[in-house]
């Protein structure tokens, strides 16, 4: 079989400056990938690099023709372990270059058998939770007219970015905008790991559902710590980059939390729920500022999960690609008969 790759790096702006305890993000550097076989179908995927993990776009568009040249080799689409395979022999590093060419060949087999992804995975569509609206930080104001309007929109968990000396002020102030609202909080790293305890205390009062990374990686006796004395469950993120993170962060939180551009495809991102599951830990999948082109896939293994934030496409001022319908929070699986992903052009 012979298949066509080809890819496009793309600048995506957002709605709204989007800021956390790290910096201000204005616009999301994407990658779209593309993959066609000899009938003319075509798999979509999409990279998201993050600097923090050592990936720009510039890495992810000088690694692309080598990934995809990998592809074209093993030739069949359908084999997706040895696909992914040779995609980590390849490069070892850049997992959301990895990420992108995943997607698209999982999208295109799914395509050619005529179901959705979640379905070639025999996952149901019904045990998808809803996903989480980020409200990144800002001025008080702002951040409590944020969750007045995501509210207004119909999301019913809210993600919280804190790691200032304004957070008491600002979890009071979307407390009182949003009520009702499941609330979660990420710092990002910014704490200490008795700062963390101490906040974990009065935000555990204000009916906070849990707390994500709340000190650096770089800690992992500080992780230790928090976890042992929270008032809330702990959520790993930056601490949960790979498969291989996971044994390390088992007795130190409560929810490993894996995104595909970090785990580098699909395959290593169902892989990493099974090991968590395995070491009692409960799951979450969340992303970067993306476009469809990967959110959908991501959305896939909703049924999989206990928390979901996939949110990115939903901070963009605008998506070429549509996906898995998210309005309101609710990852509407079911309501989606499209094959693969998913995710298409809009103009299409």
């Amino acid at each position: 079989m012979t298949l066509e790759t080809e890819f496009e790096r793309v600048s995506l702006p957002l709605e709204n400056p989007f800021t956390i305890a790290r910096g201000t993000q204005t616009d999301a550097e994407n990658a779209i990938v593309r993959i066609t076989d000899e009938a003319g179908m075509t798999g979509v995927g999409g990279a998201a690099p993050s600097s923090h993990y050592g990936e720009t776009a510039d890495t992810v568009e000088a690694v692309l023709p080598d990934l995809l040249a990998a592809v074209e080799r093993v030739g069949d689409p359908h084999a997706l372990h040895e696909i992914e395979t040779e995609l980590a022999s390849v490069v070892n590093d850049n997992p959301a270059a990895r990420a992108a060419v995943s997607i698209a060949v999982h999208d295109l087999a799914a395509k050619r058998l005529g179901v959705p992804l979640h379905r070639l995975w025999g996952l149901d569509p019904r045990e998808a939770p809803a996903t989480s609206y980020t409200i990144g930080l800002d001025e008080t104001e702002r951040v409590r007219e944020k969750a007045e309007a995501a509210v207004e929109a119909g999301y019913p968990v809210l993600k919280i970015k804190l790691g200032t000396d304004r957070d008491r002020e600002l979890i009071d102030a979307v407390r009182e905008a949003a009520p009702d609202a499941r609330i979660r909080v990420d710092a990002n790293e910014a704490w200490t790991p008795r700062e963390a305890v101490r906040k974990c205390e009065w935000l555990a009062d204000r009916n906070v559902e849990f707390v994500e990374q709340p000190v650096p990686a770089e800690d992992p006796e500080g992780l230790r710590f928090v976890y042992e004395r929270s008032a809330l469950p702990i959520a790993a993120d930056e601490s949960c980059v790979t498969l291989s993170d996971v044994p390390a962060i088992a007795n130190r939180c409560d929810i490993a939390n894996l995104k595909l551009m970090k785990t580098g495809g699909l395959l290593e991102a169902r892989r990493l729920i099974a090991a968590a599951r395995a070491h009692g830990l409960e799951v979450m999948c969340g992303c970067m500022i993306e476009s469809n082109a990967s959110i959908a896939a991501a959305a896939q293994l909703a049924p999989l999960l206990d928390y979901a934030d996939l949110d990115g496409s939903l901070l963009l001022a605008e998506d070429p690609y549509d996906g898995v319908d998210l309005s309101g929070g609710e990852i509407r699986l079911g309501d989606c008969d499209r094959a693969g992903t998913g995710a298409r052009l809009r103009s299409e």
